[in-house]
């Protein structure tokens, strides 16, 4: 059978990568997958309102293959986004652990590769915490360990963090696992929930020089945050940066490779937790114009954690 395309679906299935080529050299599109093409670019398709179902990604499915030309080149093939899952196989079972032994468990935790690059791990329970029974409304969640925060065995303990305990100070919200007496005697206990941020990394060591971190990495330490979410009851978590964006946006998958700009602006949800999703501080020093933007994806937070009840 003799594949037929109009112009408007050539036109949709070349802003989705995928080449069109004539009947006999290549697999033909399932009808369904080209109807479902013809929805809208990938490119402009936007976070779904919280609550709402999130609509599945689309994949053209192969049809009947025929032997190409000798000279023909290989068919394009759609690149999918792969939802890391919630926790990988093999992942630690810290779901009972206190801080104590939580932070232990991380800093002795061998399930992935990560762990050769590091000198510590950055997973810090907020002072004052055996037994610690308070709430931090605000947990803020960043890419990886860098140099700096390897070296501190810290979140955020670089000249990035200084920016980012600036901006939780403009929204009147204290660090209370910054590892210094910043914030003056008050002791991290003493500070009411709602102005309480307690500050994560999304993994909690290293890479090694020069291996970014994969899926099945996120995954295997994904069992430590959802630890630390379980600890301290967040009502929103500010997602800060790429790998940060990849497992928090997990529960939506066709948002995962989105850029940032087109993920800003709307609240998501990870093991039931509002999210929003803002520049790293690292990015806001490379370009100040960025600034106004993370302001107002704080202030969307402060609005959810308002609007949420207690």
């Amino acid at each position: 059978m003799a594949l037929e395309l109009d112009e408007r679906q050539r036109a949709m299935l070349q802003e989705m990568g995928v080449r069109v080529w004539l009947p006999g050299t290549a697999f033909a599109l399932a009808p369904e997958a080209i109807a479902g093409s013809a929805q809208a670019p990938v490119a402009e398709r936007r976070a779904p309102p919280v609550g709402s179902a999130a609509p599945s990604p689309v994949v053209a499915q192969p049809g009947a293959r025929a032997v190409p030309p000798a000279n023909a080149k290989p068919a394009s093939v759609i690149s999918v986004p792969v939802a890391v899952p919630v926790s990988g196989a093999g992942a630690p079972d810290v779901s009972a652990l206190d801080w104590s032994d939580l932070v232990e468990a991380a800093a002795t935790c061998r399930s992935c590769g990560m762990c050769a690059g590091r000198k510590n791990t950055t997973l810090q329970a907020p002072s004052n915490a055996q037994g610690w029974q308070g709430q931090a409304h605000w947990m803020v969640v960043g890419d990886p360990p860098d140099e700096d925060e390897d070296a501190a065995g810290n979140a955020f303990s670089d000249a990035s963090g200084a920016l980012l305990t600036n901006m939780l100070k403009a929204i009147q919200l204290v660090r209370i696992n910054d590892g210094n007496s910043a914030n003056g005697n008050m002791t991290r206990d003493a500070v009411p929930p709602q102005n309480a941020a307690y500050v994560t990394n999304v993994v909690k060591c290293r890479a090694p020089h020069g291996v970014v971190p994969q899926a099945a990495d996120l995954a295997q330490c994904a069992a430590y945050l959802q630890r630390e979410i379980a600890l301290v009851r967040p009502k929103i978590i500010v997602a800060m940066g790429r790998f940060a964006n990849q497992l928090l946006l997990s529960e939506t998958p066709e948002q995962v490779n989105l850029p940032l700009g087109k993920l800003r602006g709307a609240v998501y949800r990870y093991q039931g937790v509002a999210v929003v999703v803002t520049y790293h501080p690292r990015t806001l020093m490379r370009n100040s114009a960025d600034k106004a933007k993370a302001w107002a994806d704080l202030c969307l937070a402060a609005d959810t954690v308002d609007a949420i009840a207690d």
